[in-house]
């Protein structure tokens, strides 16, 4: 595993250099950059993906207290009839027991 080097072929410096194919280096140099602007685009995306769930999740905990705002306010209507309910039903026993006297 020894190879003799005259100090000629030393001091050349196209002696012994590896044959680069232009087109092959390009190709892979332009390779290279697509993968990366792959790689941003991904990580754009996955981004965005986390915005739209976020607003998702914050738009399903605003109906959700929408929700329950209407079943309160449904609630509350049902409160209020029962309550107008009621009173018209002591102003009836009343004008009843006033109409009988």
């Amino acid at each position: 595993d020894h190879f003799y080097i005259c100090p000629g072929h030393l001091k050349d410096r196209g002696f012994c250099t590896p044959i680069v194919d232009e087109a092959e280096a390009a190709a892979k140099k332009k390779q290279e950059e697509l993968d990366r602007e792959i790689e941003l685009i991904k990580a754009e995306y996955a981004e965005k993906l986390k915005k739209r769930k976020k607003s998702k999740d914050s738009k399903k905990k605003e109906k959700t207290t929408e929700k329950e705002k209407g079943k309160e306010k449904e609630n509350s209507k049902d409160d209020e009839d029962d309550e107008d309910v009621k009173a018209e039903k002591e102003k009836n026993e009343k004008v009843s027991v006033h109409n009988n006297a």
